[in-house]
């Protein structure tokens, strides 16, 4: 049972953290700005604030997409998860674990379960999946 379970299961968990991303990065473009983001981000000290802000609001978005969709998981999975430890390295850790005092059990919750969807196929309805299940065996 646990078989026929483990698909759709991992569907929602792709299109829960898949939606956090993308609402994250649109929060991002549209509801704080870039030049708002660029300067809180430059206020973390993280380094050529100006392209990292629109990099990572496009990757949240971007990445977000590719999650819901279960599309090219192990590079967007990388890349977010990359976000992540960059997101608890400048803006998280320095306020320890809890997230009720901004510290990074939110962020560092992302990454893993980021990390677990990148690598296990996507699940029911997943891009990747449907592309392999469509590709002939190669014979020699």
């Amino acid at each position: 049972m646990l078989d026929q379970v483990r698909p759709y299961a991992l569907l929602l968990a792709r299109v829960g953290i898949g939606v956090v991303f993308l609402v994250h990065g649109l929060q991002k473009f549209v509801t704080m700005g870039l030049a708002q983001t660029t300067a809180f981000f430059d206020s973390l000290g993280i380094p050529l604030a100006n392209v990292a802000a629109p990099a990572v609001a496009a990757l949240e978005v971007v990445g977000g997409v590719a999650l819901i969709l279960g599309a090219a998981l192990p590079v967007f999975g990388t890349l977010l998860v990359l976000n992540m430890l960059g997101a608890i390295v400048f803006a998280h850790a320095a306020a320890g674990f809890s997230v009720s005092e901004g510290g990074y059990e939110f962020v560092l919750a992302l990454a893993a379960g980021t990390l677990a969807i990148a690598f296990s196929g996507g699940g029911a309805l997943a891009v990747d999946g449907l592309r392999q299940g469509r590709r002939r065996p190669v014979t020699v």
